[in-house]
């Protein structure tokens, strides 16, 4: 069984055939997904896809493209709505200098907000990190001097010293479907060398369409192709990677009821 630990079922991509999307990522073997909360104030939405299906979670949070957008959502707010019983994390949010929709002044304030609604509500952390490896680094390095906390840097696509930073802070590192492309031969290397039991994957979806479907819709079922260029990269069969991924996607969301995972 893989899990997809991070898609987008409430984005209006997946509004005409989401009950197909998911179907076809049960035929693939991938056995949960957890939909992303970008919005605070969509959470109702978001939830609602959750409670519909048993093996679907959500998270809470606003993503850094709308950290301007929602700059006063709370402590407080964040962990009250993560108390929903198909909420499993929070965020995602964090800094994005590649688009810099939101200050980033904004974004990092938002950011720390979300690090402090993780920490309280000891759920884990969604990071989203673009073009922005230093302040990051300097923000999470300084966040868990004040009191630990568990986080995933999602999609990873940044440089191997924020790697480096986030694994020595406990962090897990998930990887999309960019790990697939010929381009992306450095970030293959980094991804042979993240540990195993720090590793996730995921789609991004409706983003990010591993090969050989780049270019089109990504959905939650090319996960599966994402995961075999993984375990061809970690020299494991695509059963074995299957198992430990999942493994790690449950030690960290561990508000998700454990599943067992066929030896």
């Amino acid at each position: 069984m893989l899990i997809d630990s991070h898609c987008h079922l409430d984005f209006p991509d997946f509004a005409d055939d989401r009950e197909a999307v998911i179907a076809r990522a049960k035929a693939r073997g991938i056995g949960r997904l957890i939909t992303i909360s970008t919005r605070v104030e969509r959470f109702a939405e978001i939830s609602a896809i959750a409670e519909r299906y048993p093996d679907i979670f959500c998270t809470i949070g606003t993503h850094p493209h709308q950290a301007h957008e929602e700059p006063e959502a709370s402590v407080a707010q964040l962990v009250s709505l993560a108390s929903h019983r198909k909420c499993v994390g929070i965020g995602e949010a964090g800094l994005d200098y590649h688009y810099d929709r939101a200050p980033r002044d904004v974004a990092a304030r938002v950011f720390r907000t979300h690090i402090a609604a993780a920490r309280q509500s000891g759920l884990p952390l969604v990071i989203h990190a673009r073009d922005a490896d230093e302040d990051i680094a300097a923000i999470l390095k300084d966040e868990i001097g004040k009191g630990a906390f568990t986080a995933v840097l999602h999609c990873f696509t940044a440089g191997r010293a924020l790697a480096e930073t986030g694994l020595a802070l406990g962090l897990y590192v998930s990887f999309s479907g960019v790990v697939t492309f010929k381009n992306s031969q450095e970030l293959r290397e980094i991804a042979r060398d993240v540990p195993l039991g720090r590793m996730l994957v995921e789609t991004d979806a409706p983003f990010l369409a591993p090969v050989p479907n780049r270019g089109k819709r990504n959905e939650p079922a090319f996960v599966a192709d994402t995961a075999r260029v993984l375990a061809e990269i970690k020299g494991l069969s695509e059963g074995d990677f299957a198992r430990f991924t999942t493994e790690n996607v449950q030690r960290l969301f561990s508000k998700m009821p454990p599943v067992k995972i066929a030896a």
